[in-house]
């Protein structure tokens, strides 16, 4: 189980690779893993918290777990903020508490006491919801990029546009088959609320959790892409006024779209999937087609009065 913030990063420009890692090293002694390509990513340390509560359940029935949820934050492009939280659900061998050195052991996993299906658990995670008393992923998630964002003076809080975060719940279910054959499943819960239910094979885990990521900061930006071009849609403006309230997207986010480039390649098939249904980059490509062709009329219409402007100075001379 898994769930991901994603948001603008609170300044008036980009980070450069070396500011976000210094950003994110949240651990001394832990280097903050950093790309360039085919674009500038940096991710912190990660970070383990200790959990002991119950878990949802979609049919009300309660179910204890103990062990350790992993978190960490992610810089993209030096603008887009991500923060994730994500554990292992496995039943419990012993099915009683035991020494927390033993969950230390074993980050990342979290064990439950008692009878639990895993489909109880997916379902009550994915549609349900944290219970004021169970594991809250998204609490933990939150809580990092809230350290990110208020960990440097440097950040002037002064962001280019406005865009409420975005939460993605992920559920992956490991099965004996092979990774090739997995399967993926993405749901608009509503404006802000993601889920995503995930099927891989053995030893895929991780691979997984930067799949659901990587989805999460693309569904960001196509949700932050559609914002403003809605807005100019449904809005009687002049031209120049829409070609201005599309200026952050074009500065902001249109060099940021780059859907699966840092994931597993056994991965793809998965993020292909995503392309077919609901079709992620069709409809990025459709709106940044109209966001050209917005600007390419302004151009047009600028060329034209100013011609006018120089035929009519021209005749009066």
């Amino acid at each position: 189980m898994g769930e991901i913030h994603t948001g603008l990063l609170q300044n008036s420009t980009s980070l450069t690779q070396p500011r976000s890692a210094q950003l994110l090293a949240l651990l001394e002694d832990t280097r903050v893993r950093c790309s360039e390509r085919p674009i500038a990513h940096a991710v912190s340390p990660e970070i383990l918290t200790g959990v002991d509560c119950r878990l949802a359940t979609s049919s009300g029935a309660k179910v204890r777990g103990i062990g350790t949820a992993v978190s960490r934050a992610a810089i993209t492009g030096g603008r887009v903020l991500q923060g994730s939280a994500y554990a292992s659900i496995i039943r419990s061998e012993a099915d009683r508490r035991l020494p927390w050195s033993h969950y230390l052991s074993r980050p990342g996993v979290v064990e439950t006491l008692g009878k639990a299906d895993h489909a109880d658990l997916a379902g009550g995670f994915l549609t349900t919801g944290p219970a004021p008393d169970s594991l809250d992923l998204g609490a933990i998630s939150g809580r990092m990029m809230d350290l990110v964002q208020h960990r440097s003076p440097e950040l002037d809080r002064r962001p280019p546009f406005l865009m409420a975060r975005t939460r993605m719940r992920c559920v992956v279910v490991v099965t004996e088959a092979q990774p090739a054959e997995g399967r993926v499943q993405f749901t608009v819960e509503d404006t802000t609320t993601r889920t995503v239910q995930l099927t891989v094979g053995q030893n895929s885990l991780l691979a997984a959790v930067e799949l659901c990521e990587d989805l999460a900061l693309h569904d960001w930006l196509l949700t932050a892409l559609l914002k403003p071009i809605e807005r100019s849609r449904s809005e009687r403006s002049a031209r120049p006024q829409v070609v201005e309230r599309l200026r952050p997207a074009i500065d902001n986010l249109l060099h940021l779209w780059m859907p699966a480039a840092r994931l597993e390649k056994f991965m793809l098939p998965l993020w292909e999937s995503l392309e077919q249904r609901p079709g992620f980059t069709k409809q990025w490509d459709v709106s940044v087609g109209w966001i050209r062709d917005q600007v390419a009329l302004h151009t047009i219409m600028l060329l034209s009065s100013l011609a006018e402007d120089n035929g009519e100075e021209h005749d009066a001379s």
